[in-house]
């Protein structure tokens, strides 16, 4: 895991070299990898959304000459440029439609203003599919032909790919994995993008936030946590996963009924997709498999496919962290280019 994350000296790239660009609300990430997804370079910029995405557009093209002028890269030496980018978009048009963490820039034709400044053919994405993307070509879906990408942050993202297909659908809308239905009652949790019963709102970040503080409103159970808003300190995942480590029974209680949804949702896609492999990703995981609690949260997890989903499925579907991390979107912007790139040139 830690070797491909590790960039390589250009003396070693199989070329040719393809761009990365993960366009997120508060930083843009931009990469290069070599023909093997193996980054030789990579840097980040603010977002800085308020100056338009002209500016922005403008800025990646700056900081990828600087890149390569670092790295003594020839720009013909670079293929193709993948765009993983956040909000409702038209992935055939190059449109962003309505990003609600990029204010400003509606019905922006993101796609062909990159294009026009770096001057290379770009393929774009939805930055959750580019994780998945990034996770399926040489991250903790590697081994297999199709994976099912859960990111878990302030929402619940998702990522489809078979074979090399990353599944955008008819509408742009396609691998919208927080947002299937786990709770079907009129008084289910509201997601949101403002409907009812969806993943996101029980699996993510801010749903977990939520719960914890219905929680504490409606019950005198004690917990550190109490004592640990009370001191002022701001009431987060991070927060109630040291108090659940430190032995608090409340924050464990929460943190391993949000492993429950996601197993749950992960159930309905693997009955849906029948991947290789449910990759866990994003921020949400409590430590991986290097902390004692993202190992039990993992197994909560698991415990909850084995409880619901088909034996075959049971048997054969491996559910995991991811291995990437935040490196994953760039890393899969530039793999879905180089997949159009090939096809392209057949």
């Amino acid at each position: 895991m830690t070797s491909i994350l590790e960039p390589i000296p250009v003396s070693a790239a199989t070329f040719p070299l393809f761009v990365g660009v993960d366009v997120g609300g508060t930083n843009i990430k931009v990469g290069i990898v070599d023909d093997q997804g193996r980054t030789i370079g990579r840097t980040s910029i603010r977002s800085e959304s308020h100056d338009g995405p002209d500016a922005a557009m403008a800025r990646v093209g700056e900081v990828l000459d600087k890149l390569l002028r670092q790295l003594e890269v020839s720009s013909d030496q670079v293929a193709a440029v993948g765009l993983g980018s956040p909000g409702m978009m038209d992935i055939p048009r190059g449109l962003l439609l309505h990003p609600v963490n990029l204010p400003g820039w509606d019905n922006y034709p993101i796609r062909d203003r990159l294009a026009a400044v770096v001057k290379k053919p770009v393929s774009f994405a939805n930055d959750a599919n580019a994780a998945a993307f990034g996770e399926f070509w040489v991250g903790g879906g590697r081994a297999y032909h199709s994976i099912v990408m859960l990111t878990l942050g302030t929402g619940v993202g998702g990522g489809i790919i078979i074979g090399d297909l990353s599944i955008d659908g008819e509408n742009s809308h396609g691998s919208e994995c927080g947002h299937i239905i786990i709770d079907y009652q009129p008084d289910a949790r509201v997601c949101s993008c403002g409907h009812r019963g969806h993943l996101e709102a029980y699996g993510s970040a801010t749903a977990l936030i939520h719960r914890t503080e219905e929680l504490l409103n409606s019950t005198t159970r004690p917990s550190s946590v109490r004592n640990c808003l009370a001191a002022g300190e701001e009431l987060t995942p991070l927060l109630l996963g040291r108090e659940a480590e430190a032995g608090d029974a409340l924050a464990l209680e929460l943190i391993l009924d949000t492993a429950m949804y996601i197993g749950v949702g992960a159930v309905t896609l693997m009955h849906t997709i029948d991947p290789g492999a449910v990759i866990l990703g994003g921020a949400m995981n409590f430590g991986g498999h290097d902390a004692p609690l993202g190992r039990r949260f993992l197994e909560r997890v698991r415990q909850e496919v084995r409880q619901r989903a088909f034996p075959t499925l049971i048997d054969k579907t491996v559910v995991d962290f991811a291995h990437l991390g935040g490196h994953a979107g760039y890393i899969g912007a530039a793999g879905i280019a180089r997949t159009h790139y090939y096809k392209s040139n057949k």
